[in-house]
């Protein structure tokens, strides 16, 4: 009986939004056709067909795609969807053709005559959906993107079989009106919000007011945006999911209704009361269902709907109370505000709640929530199941329907990291749990264009039925096709990668940068890692070896810079290693040595060598916002928030280099004044035969911090200096001290 509830609840969403008109499948084939020539070229475009027959679907519901031509004729590409045939256009691409679509940088030589595909190639995936964002991703990646980034971006989805993402972007203007609909004021609605940088975690409830107000201008660009970004999507056939009530309101609320029933939550991320502390609105309060209603029918009448919705309602904050009533009320509100709207919604909830807090969510709090809403209408993103899947110990989300999620990444940062091991074998282990409900899989980093062999991999197994049989010929052949030849060092170098930084695993591995180069520093500070740091050195030295080949190719270029960036860092951990011992054992000469070097060499040479690619650049980084803005006051406004982001993350350092980046000008200006005033405190202490005190430190360090948070100093954006160049000049200066064992 059980396996008959739970294929019911799949079946559902098997279905959701399946077929389609005759007039939809031109519409499809009309969008992919005009990414191959945005892709391609108009000239190579024409020698491909592609059409979008919903017949071709294996089974209702699963996206399918067939190759065949090429040769002497043109190469036929169809799909079941447009998202079908952009996803056979890029395995067209990637397997006959050995070329490559990345966020760094596409390589995209065809060979002439292009390729014939033996026969008729047909390819269904095994699941309903591919999932991509993440709440944050808005935030870290995506706040001040225009629409040509948001278009290239779009086309990264398709080609790599994205069917179901958020599209969040423009729902503040929505809320204003219901807001001053409701009687609060102006004043009030721009004190609520916060700055354009945060919005993801206001979203959430975790914020209000921070680094805000949001100018008007704001939200008009963003319901520009999000009018385009809603009608490309839609036009590939993919689903995009929109906003809808959790249940937070602002404080003023309670002025307009004075005996509204609302719980003033705890505070999060360090943050007191001035910036967190939500208000949640009891789920039997009358008003509940009004706000909701009101702001899904002004959504809907706005950008229409797809019918699948997105809400967080306890995201990293502990409920009111632990009781399982109370829970299933508060979920069966947030769910009845949907349906009082539209009868056919389904609610997509990040099942991080479960992962982030286990101590509170234990089996009945569990229960509570997912029991709450009829089977196959809650749609559960298991939100870091490389790491800590929830679906093994709630029984496959207790016959909800789930999506098997990679988070990866936390906070956009840099830093070589992966579990490609446990990516690899991850869907297919949840596929084979006993009464699986998993519906697809899912990319959901917190922050993107990083490692992105891990997202090549992950895009690939969205289409697989098993797990790649052999990870090192795998990416062996990625290097190969990113580069657009094969080179027997790059690909020595990507084997060694893949056993060491890609090889995390375990419940600890978790995509964020904690190594001593982007931290506050301290004597305290862990240099522990997962992986041997030889393997890292030796690829170093493997990617320059291969360079006079490979260094035309722009993503080998950025491949390079990206390990010499991680190769510096962990020279920096090492130099703070000898640093600290030689503190602590009172050697000012050593100690003067190695921070000497750590902080007036190496430092100034990673940024050097980072000012090398525009990529790689903070003037880069802080032009996207200011050109988001109508007014230098504005573009001095949007910088600001962009680099309380990076460092500060909020007024006293609350989540102090969470969102840590290594950006030219940011180690020079950031990173690297508060490691000399840090050894110079430590030089100090030693040379006066005095403690080092941490707290006088952390009061003197940001003082530097905010100061570069508060500077209007503008940055390059464009690069300077030759990155091949810049990288063996560090190689040839550090590699042998390395191999000596020479600090």
């Amino acid at each position: 009986m059980e396996a008959v509830a739970v294929a019911a609840a799949v079946g559902v969403l098997l279905l959701a939004g399946a077929g389609g008109a005759a007039g939809d499948e031109a519409r499809e084939a009309a969008a992919v056709r005009a990414l191959v020539a945005r892709l391609l070229g108009p000239g190579p475009a024409a020698d491909f067909s592609v059409s979008v027959e919903r017949a071709l679907a294996a089974k209702p519901g699963l996206d399918t795609y067939s190759l065949g031509g090429g040769g002497a004729a043109r190469v036929r590409v169809r799909g079941s969807t447009g998202v079908a045939a952009a996803a056979g256009l890029h395995r067209y691409l990637r397997d006959f053709c050995g070329c490559h679509v990345a966020w760094s940088g596409s390589q995209l030589r065809l060979p002439r005559p292009l390729p014939a595909v033996p026969g008729e190639l047909t390819e269904a995936t095994p699941n309903r959906y591919r999932y991509y964002q993440n709440v944050c991703t808005q935030s870290y990646s995506f706040v001040w993107w225009d629409w040509a980034r948001w278009e290239r971006e779009i086309d990264w989805m398709a080609l790599n079989g994205i069917n179901l993402a958020l599209a969040w972007s423009g729902q503040e203007a929505i809320w204003q009106r219901v807001y001053l609909a409701l009687g609060l004021t102006q004043a009030e609605i721009n004190e609520f919000f916060t700055g354009p940088a945060f919005l993801a975690w206001g979203r959430m409830g975790n914020l209000h007011t921070w680094d805000g107000p949001l100018p008007p201008s704001w939200h008009i660009k963003q319901l520009y945006l999000q009018h385009r970004v809603l009608d490309q999507m839609r036009s590939f056939g993919m689903t995009p999911v929109l906003p809808a009530f959790a249940g937070h309101v602002p404080e003023a609320v309670t002025r307009v209704f004075p005996q509204v029933n609302v719980t003033k939550m705890g505070s999060w991320g360090h943050f007191n009361c001035s910036y967190s502390c939500s208000f949640l609105l009891a789920p039997e309060d009358p008003i509940f269902p009004i706000i909701g209603s009101l702001f899904l029918r002004e959504l809907i009448k706005e950008f229409g709907t797809d019918h699948i919705y997105g809400a967080d309602t306890f995201n990293e904050m502990q409920p009111p109370s632990s009781e399982p009533s109370y829970l299933a009320a508060a979920t069966t509100a947030v769910y009845e505000a949907m349906t009082a709207v539209d009868t056919e919604a389904v609610w997509l909830l990040q099942g991080w709640l479960f992962q982030h807090q286990p101590q509170f969510w234990g089996p009945a709090q569990i229960r509570a929530v997912l029991g709450a809403v009829p089977r196959g209408r809650l749609l559960v993103l298991d939100l870091f199941a490389e790491s800590q899947p929830v679906y093994t110990r709630t029984a496959s989300f207790q016959g909800q329907p789930f999506i098997w999620c990679m988070l990866h990444n936390f906070g956009g940062n840099h830093g070589l990291f992966g579990a490609l091991e446990a990516v690899n074998g991850g869907p297919e282990a949840a596929r084979l749990f006993p009464n699986s409900t998993m519906v697809g899989t899912g990319m959901a980093p917190e922050g993107i264009s990083q490692n992105e062999v891990v997202y090549s991999l992950m895009a690939e197994l969205g289409w697989r039925k098993d797990p790649v049989p052999d990870l090192a010929a795998w990416v062996t052949s990625f290097a190969a096709r990113r580069y657009g030849v094969s080179h027997p060092d790059a690909g020595a170098a990507w084997r060694l990668l893949l056993r060491s930084v890609y090889n995390c695993s375990g419940e600890a591995c978790r995509g964020h940068n904690r190594s001593p180069l982007v931290r506050r520093p301290s004597l305290q500070m862990n240099t522990s890692i997962w992986y041997n740091r030889s393997d890292v050195f030796e690829a170093w030295r493997l990617l320059l070896t291969s360079a006079p080949s490979l260094a035309t190719s722009p993503a080998f270029r950025y491949d390079l810079l990206d390990l010499t960036r991680q190769a510096v860092q962990e020279l920096v951990s090492l130099y703070y290693e000898e640093a600290r011992s030689a503190y602590l054992s009172k050697e000012l000469a050593s100690l003067l040595r190695a921070g000497g070097v750590l902080a007036y060499e190496l430092l100034p040479a990673l940024d050097e060598v980072l000012a090398s690619d525009s990529r790689f650049l903070l003037g880069s980084w802080l032009e996207q916002a200011r050109a988001a803005a109508v007014s230098e006051a504005e573009a001095d406004f949007y910088e600001q928030n962009s680099r309380y982001q990076l460092t500060l993350w909020g007024p006293e350092g609350n989540i102090l280099d969470y969102a840590n980046k290594q950006l030219a000008g940011l180690v020079a200006n950031y990173y690297t004044p508060r490691w000399r005033l840090f050894l110079e405190a430590l030089a100090d202490s030693v040379a006066q035969g005095i403690p080092f005190q941490q707290h006088q430190f952390d009061k003197n360090v940001f003082q530097l911090e905010q100061a570069f948070v508060l500077s209007k100093q503008r940055y390059p954006s464009q690069p300077r200096g030759d990155t091949v160049d810049l990288a063996k000049k560090i190689f040839l200066k550090y590699y042998p001290r390395w191999v000596a064992g020479s600090w």
